[in-house]
C-alpha cells in the first residue's frame, strides 16, 4: 500500500472537472471503508473490523484517492494518518454516515410489524364516527402501530395514494383504475335534509324528483359526494341547482337549517336542530364505501395488517357500537 506525501498533489489519471454529483456516486460505496481506516489509523485493523481482506481495502482507499485526485492518508510506520484534505473529507463522511444511519433506522421503524406507521386517508364524513371506531377496534389488537391520518376528498386522496404519500384510503365512490385496487366495505344511506319549516318536513319519505326545483347545498366539485349527488339527481331526471358549496357535511346541514337549500347527506350521528332528514325512495340513494391502495406496490407489514383488519370489517364498517 503506497500513499503520497501531504501536500495535495494530484493523483495520476484523476478527472479534471467531475460533473455535479459524480464524486458522490464514486465515493458512496467506499465511505465506510475510508472512515474505518481514518478512525483506527491502521489499515489492517480496519480491514479486520470490516471483515474484508487488507489488500482489498488498500486498493479501495487508493482508488478513492485516485478518483478524487488528492492524497487522503500518509503512512507512518505501520499506521496511517490523515492529510489536511483527508481530515476535511472525514468530517463530511462522518456526518453523511450518521445521516444515512438515521435514514436507515427511520426506514426500518416505518416497516416494523409491531410499531410501524400507516398513512391512512379517509373522507371527512367518515371522521366523526366510522374511522374512530375502526381505529379503536384495531388498537385493541395492535396497540403500538402508529398512524398518520389524512382527511380529504376522494380525488385528492387518490392522487396522494398514487404518489406514495398515503398507504390506504377509505373512499366513495370506489375508483375504477388499473393502478388502484379497491374493495367494497359497506353501503351508506344518504337522506334528503330539509329545513324544519320546509313544506315537505312533515313527510317521512320522498322521491328525489319532488325537490327538482329546490335550491341545493352541496360539497364542492371534486368531492365524491358531489359526484354521487349529481348522479342521483340525474337518475331522478333533473340537474340540481347548487346555491351554496362547502367542504363539511355539518356546515351544509347548518346551511339547510338556515333555509338556504336542501342537501343529500349521510345521516347525522347526533340530531341537528332546525333540519329534518327524509328517506329517499327513488332512486335508491346509497353510496358504496371502500378501501383503496396502489396496485402492485408492496405494502409494509403494518400497512398489510391494518388493511386486512379493515377488510375484515366488511358489512360492519358503519357499526359504531
Amino acid at each position: 500500500m503506497t500513499y503520497g506525501t501531504e501536500g495535495g498533489a494530484q493523483a495520476p489519471g484523476a478527472p479534471a472537472d467531475p460533473a455535479p454529483g459524480a464524486a458522490a456516486a464514486l465515493l458512496a460505496p467506499r465511505l465506510a471503508q475510508f472512515a474505518a481506516v481514518a478512525r483506527l489509523e491502521h489499515v489492517t485493523q480496519a480491514a479486520r473490523l470490516l471483515g474484508m481482506p487488507q489488500p482489498t481495502l488498500s486498493r479501495a482507499v487508493a482508488a478513492m484517492e485516485r478518483d478524487l485526485g488528492v492524497d487522503l492518508l500518509v503512512r507512518q510506520g505501520r499506521t496511517v494518518r490523515l492529510t489536511r484534505a483527508g481530515a476535511l473529507l472525514l468530517a463530511s463522511v462522518e456526518r453523511a454516515l450518521a445521516e444515512l444511519e438515521r435514514g436507515a433506522e427511520a426506514a426500518r421503524a416505518e416497516a416494523d410489524p409491531a410499531s410501524g406507521r400507516v398513512a391512512f386517508g379517509f373522507l371527512h364524513t367518515m371522521g366523526t364516527d366510522a374511522v374512530p371506531a375502526l381505529l379503536r377496534g384495531f388498537r385493541a389488537v395492535q396497540p403500538q402501530i402508529r398512524f398518520q391520518l389524512v382527511q380529504d376528498y376522494t380525488a385528492a386522496m387518490l392522487e396522494r395514494l398514487r404518489a406514495g404519500e398515503l398507504d390506504l384510503c377509505l373512499v366513495s365512490p370506489l375508483p375504477e383504475a388499473p393502478d388502484l385496487t379497491a374493495r367494497p366495505l359497506d353501503e351508506q344511506r344518504l337522506t334528503l335534509v330539509v329545513p324544519a319549516d320546509h313544506r315537505l318536513a312533515a313527510r317521512r319519505r320522498i322521491r328525489l324528483a319532488e325537490v327538482a326545483r329546490e335550491p341545493f347545498v352541496a360539497v364542492e366539485q371534486g368531492y365524491g359526494l358531489r359526484a354521487i349527488t349529481d348522479g342521483f339527481c340525474a337518475e331522478a331526471g333533473f340537474v340540481p341547482r347548487i346555491a351554496f358549496e362547502g367542504e363539511e357535511a355539518e356546515t351544509l346541514r347548518g346551511l339547510v337549517a338556515a333555509g338556504l337549500g336542501v342537501a343529500l347527506l349521510p345521516p347525522a350521528l347526533v340530531a341537528r336542530p332546525g333540519v329534518v332528514e327524509l328517506e329517499v325512495t327513488a332512486p335508491r340513494t346509497r353510496r358504496a364505501i371502500g378501501l383503496a391502495w396502489a396496485t402492485g406496490r408492496p405494502l409494509t407489514p403494518p400497512v398489510e395488517v391494518f388493511r386486512d383488519f379493515v377488510l375484515s370489517r366488511r358489512g360492519r364498517l358503519l357499526d359504531h357500537g
